[in-house]
């Protein structure tokens, strides 16, 4: 009796291991449905905000391909022209047609279509830079810099979110104390993301709100500290000893936390964003750029014209209003999107 009692038990032991795994796998099913589904939609939501960029970089040029049946030289200059006007910037277009006039003739390329195709792998590549981008997985501050205008306080309201989503502890320092309302601006995205904010009054020493963030940050075990940070470029002198000042507080009072700088461009400034990152890198070093606003711009092509003359990754988008609209910069589906 025993016996057989305890056989029944075996087979419901090994029946009821049977339906825990089953249910294991239809949950991990349903798991990489859901990612899949997420990807898509964010894929999605990539090529309608670059419609208006597609358009304008591959509408001319694919203009240009189809007024010559051969490659010749008429065709590079016109090639020339359509790519400076898609934002991609004069230098890189000059090196790039460079490139296409030597390897076309070393391989004795005569098919227009051929010439295109070679054209896109090269924007493809310029695009996928190949260096290591920031994670969260240690402790940050990050410094958040960029002109008025660009979307500097709304970029970290929705970084911030992003980061609760990945289960982070943040906390923003409203470093931003001339520019009236800044604050508050910042206070309010604190409120969206449910993410605290220390703050002084106006026109307070930044590095002082960056002091007594960094103690707050430290006493609560936060991961991410985002910094908001003046936005003037007219005096570089005075920006780039305020953000000495800062960086000197950070390493004193923080020095185990890893530091990064985020430049915030508007991609709607065309070759103006470049000229940005080009000022900037002369007052700090800068370690990831966010492109904003390239849902509502045909001048996306500076984002070829960004990775391809400055070793700098692009780590965000921003592709819509909404708070859930700053998505983590892949080169590979910015690419697909922008050339398929």
């Amino acid at each position: 009796m025993f016996n057989i009692f305890k056989k029944d038990k075996e087979e419901n032991r090994e029946l009821e291991v049977v339906n825990i795994n089953d249910t294991i796998e239809e949950t991990e099913e349903e798991e990489s449905e859901e990612i899949i589904e997420v990807k898509d939609n964010i894929f999605a939501k990539l090529v309608k905000g670059l419609t208006k960029t597609k358009e304008n970089v591959f509408g001319e040029i694919n203009n240009v391909f189809s007024m010559f049946s051969k490659v010749d030289e008429e065709l590079f200059e016109e090639l020339e022209e359509a790519l400076i006007s898609a934002d991609i910037g004069v230098n890189v277009t000059m090196e790039l047609i460079e490139e296409l006039r030597d390897e076309s003739k070393g391989k004795s390329i005569e098919d227009v279509e051929q010439l295109r195709q070679m054209l896109i792998e090269k924007l493809k590549a310029m695009i996928n830079i190949q260096k290591e981008r920031v994670s969260f997985d240690k402790k940050k501050v990050l410094l958040v810099i960029g002109v008025n205008g660009v979307g500097k306080t709304t970029t970290i309201g929705k970084l911030a979110h992003n980061l609760r989503k990945d289960k982070k502890r943040v906390m923003l320092a409203a470093a931003d104390t001339f520019r009236a309302a800044a604050v508050e601006q910042l206070k309010v995205w604190g409120d969206r993301s449910d993410v605290p904010v220390i703050s002084q009054g106006e026109g307070v020493d930044p590095s002082a709100v960056i002091y007594d963030a960094i103690k707050s940050a430290k006493s609560k075990d936060v991961d991410v500290l985002i910094c908001d940070t003046a936005g003037r470029l007219h005096n570089k002198k005075n920006l780039m000893e305020e953000l000495k000042k800062i960086s000197k507080v950070i390493d004193n009072e923080y020095p185990e936390a890893e530091k990064e700088v985020f430049l915030v461009l508007d991609a709607t400034t065309g070759q103006n964003a470049i000229s940005q990152v080009k000022l900037f890198s002369e007052v700090t070093d800068i370690t990831g750029i966010v492109l904003t606003k390239l849902d509502g711009t045909a001048k996306g092509g500076v984002v070829i014209g960004i990775s391809s003359e400055f070793n700098i990754p692009i780590e965000y988008i921003g592709v819509g209003e909404g708070i859930n609209d700053l998505e983590k910069f892949d080169s590979n589906e910015f690419a697909r999107a922008l050339f398929n």
